[in-house]
């Protein structure tokens, strides 16, 4: 795999983006988290006045292998009834990308199904589905490289040139299990806190489901390295977006992550440059079960939490206007000097 060449971030305007803060009418700290967006976005654009332009998600869809041990409880051909949703722009993911002007494509990563000829699908398809990884490898060391580059040339060539803002969402029936044993293997957390209902199991359902990946996981117990656990146990979307993210990182965006599936491949992509970070939103914290833990593990904050577990890229989406608060209110909130108001002065004690 070639090497994504991430810079880090600015911190040469830090003591002026403080300055520009902490000079709006407002008592220092008092806009919290919006401040430290603010902060992070001029770093990352090496600007006192950071935009977002042109925002754009990107839905990777793929089917998994997995399905064949009755991880889920919806039929694998779900998968490809959803993208013909996306492209119809029925789904959650359409609505909340036409509410806030987020530009929208979906792309076909490795479906078990192909779609007839549409201009609006992106057909990138590696393979049709993974393999089951509860039997062998999800997928070659050379399928997943091949999906990691595609991942990078859309990132590079699907949203216009001028886009600095980017999220990422996926559709594929048993892609929670995957995205469990790839937190699992890159964490080390205990299988049952990685493992959730997914798409509605009960709880004989979620113990059939942990036993399932507890048993993948010791069949491949000596996989270790972050592109080969990727390709053991990842799905073709999966690995896609994990080379979208860091082509994504390579050109300076501002990269929005969704839930639980994203930020199981947002952690394949730290654990390969983990300079990425850097560049990473965090979106919102998934009711799915692992997703908590994996944001804890990796000590950073989700935006909102909402209950939501649906995946497509949703949580970035409505999670999207919080950004442009942080980037309106450093642009626009007037200061104490131009709006002619008192600024603080501190209180002495006698």
């Amino acid at each position: 795999m070639r090497k994504f060449l991430i810079s880090p971030v600015s911190s040469t305007l830090d003591v002026d983006l403080k300055k520009k803060i902490d000079a709006k009418t407002k008592p220092p700290g008092s806009l919290g988290r919006l401040e430290k967006l603010a902060v992070q976005f001029g770093r990352i654009q090496n600007s006192l006045n950071p935009e977002l332009i042109n925002p754009t998600i990107l839905v990777f869809a793929g089917d998994h292998g997995i399905t064949e041990e009755g991880v889920s409880p919806y039929p694998q051909e779900v998968t490809t009834q959803m993208v013909i949703n996306f492209l119809k722009g029925g789904a959650a993911i359409n609505v909340f990308c036409n509410q806030n002007n987020i530009s929208l494509h979906v792309i076909d990563a490795g479906v078990k199904t192909d779609f007839p000829e549409c201009n609006d699908l992106i057909k990138a398809k590696i393979g049709r589905g993974t393999k089951n990884f509860c039997k062998e490898a999800a997928m070659s060391f050379d399928e997943c490289e091949r999906a990691i580059e595609k991942g990078a040339e859309l990132s590079r060539t699907v949203p216009l040139s001028t886009c600095n803002v980017i999220g990422f969402g996926e559709m594929g029936i048993g892609n929670t299990s995957s995205a469990a044993a790839l937190t699992h293997r890159f964490t080390g957390l205990p299988v049952e806190e990685c493992v959730g209902k997914g798409t509605g199991l009960d709880e004989p359902g979620l113990e059939h489901k942990q036993n399932t990946i507890r048993q993948a996981l010791e069949k491949h117990a000596q996989i270790k390295e972050p592109q080969a656990v990727l390709s053991t146990f990842g799905g073709f979307e999966i690995a896609m977006m994990v080379g979208a993210m860091l082509e994504s990182a390579v050109l300076k965006r501002i990269i929005l992550i969704d839930g639980f599936i994203a930020t199981a491949a947002f952690l394949a992509a730290f654990r390969i440059v983990p300079e990425i970070k850097q560049y990473a939103v965090f979106a919102h914290k998934s009711d799915e079960h692992g997703h908590g833990k994996i944001l804890k593990y990796m000590q950073v904050e989700p935006l909102i939490s909402l209950g939501m577990r649906l995946g497509e890229g949703t949580g970035a989406a409505v999670a999207f206007p919080i950004l442009q608060s942080a980037v309106s209110f450093l642009n626009q909130m007037a200061s104490f000097e131009s709006a002619g108001v008192s600024s603080r002065t501190d209180v002495k004690n006698n």
